[in-house]
């Protein structure tokens, strides 16, 4: 029987790295330091460095990761926040989470980025806080058009890097340090995940910091005192810190082969009804590997049955989930709802084989 080649496998992953995981755990359980302790504070430590920030603050999620980083910087009740709808709802979730209004930016149809003609013609026609720029797929959005933006008209640009830990720009600055505050997850499939929920904010602003810091543990000012709003229990384990000490050296390596995997499918998918996504450097880390198809139902079909398994990373513009009902009829993004209504994953994993990957070239051509 022909084994499926899968979208994404964490067993492979994560077997090379057993021994050394074990050991960690144990180290964690012996130590009697369970939360906030010395592992936290290290991979934060590590991990903003690495990132080329100033502060780390770590957290229970990303989702939880982005909404406190927009609370940092003062979003609330009566704030508007700009955002891309087609990333599944998390900025969007994370905006509502806030009492923030969304304000719905069309993307650019060849990254699936924010577009930034788009957030200029809507930050000229309302006035916006804050824009959330995703780094989608893992590919860097146009920073330094969005930067010039934020210059114009005076909005703070806070980046969600939940998929593209490590991704950079020409001059080698890292996803994350661009504007105020970033988020990132570090949920199991991530580039960095861990082994079970974890997030963090970067910033290169010491108050941002002290205000994260705050807020992920109840709001306090000092121990029981609580005077911040919106604060809440959000601290990342310390095991889950240990486990991510040991990946974060990894992450380069696994990003180059992510890359390569991705730019072997740009090369080598050749079918006229695919259309796959330009070939990327450093500014692509290759989260996940997208292709638009005008026959999305049919493309899956033909590579389940060539054993290929494909996903849909996402269908459903933010503005048209059911949660809404008729709230935001009026809204109607072209290339957002062309996008979702065409995006099939295809595998991309590092530890995806060579072979593999000729595997879901052969299928797609073969379509």
């Amino acid at each position: 029987m022909t084994a499926i080649v899968p979208v994404n496998a964490l067993a492979r992953h994560i077997s090379p790295l057993a021994s050394a995981l074990s050991s960690a755990a144990v180290e964690v359980i012996e130590s009697g330091y369970y939360v906030l302790g010395p592992n936290v504070k290290a991979f934060e430590s590590e991990f903003a460095t690495w990132c080329g920030a100033s502060e780390c603050v770590s957290v229970a999620n990303g989702t939880e990761a982005l909404e406190l980083g927009l609370r940092s910087l003062g979003v609330k009740q009566g704030s508007s926040v700009a955002v891309v709808a087609n990333a599944a709802m998390y900025g969007t979730t994370a905006v509502l989470a806030c009492g923030a209004e969304p304000v719905f930016v069309d993307i650019d149809p060849s990254t699936c980025t924010i577009d930034p003609a788009a957030l200029d013609e809507a930050a000229s026609r309302q006035s916006i806080d804050v824009v959330i720029v995703t780094h989608l797929y893992g590919r860097l959005a146009d920073m330094s058009a969005i930067m010039a933006l934020a210059d114009k008209h005076g909005f703070a640009v806070f980046e969600d890097c939940a998929q593209a830990h490590g991704a950079k720009d020409h001059s080698g600055r890292k996803a994350g340090t661009f504007g105020k505050a970033a988020s990132f997850s570090f949920y199991p499939t991530k580039n960095l995940g861990a082994l079970g929920d974890g997030g963090a904010i970067i910033t290169n602003c010491a108050e941002t910091a002290e205000t994260l810091r705050q807020l992920r543990q109840y709001g306090w000012t000092s121990k029981y005192r609580n005077e911040l709003a919106g604060g809440r229990n959000s601290r990342l384990d310390e095991l889950q810190a240990a486990f991510l000490r040991i990946m974060l050296p990894l992450l380069e390596g696994w990003n180059d082969r992510r890359r390569e995997i991705a730019n072997r499918y740009s090369d080598e998918i050749h079918h006229p009804d695919i259309k796959v996504p330009a070939r990327g450097g450093d500014d692509f880390v290759a989260h996940l590997y997208v292709v638009h198809t005008d026959d999305r139902a049919g493309l899956q079909k033909h590579l389940s049955g060539a054993h290929v398994a494909s996903e849909v990373h996402y269908p459903i513009p933010d503005y048209r989930q059911p949660i809404f009902g008729n709230e935001f009829q009026g809204i109607s993004l072209p290339w957002t709802e062309a996008s979702c209504n065409a995006v099939v994953t295809l595998p991309c994993f590092p530890e995806l084989t060579d072979d593999e990957v000729s595997r879901v070239i052969e299928a797609c051509n073969g379509w």
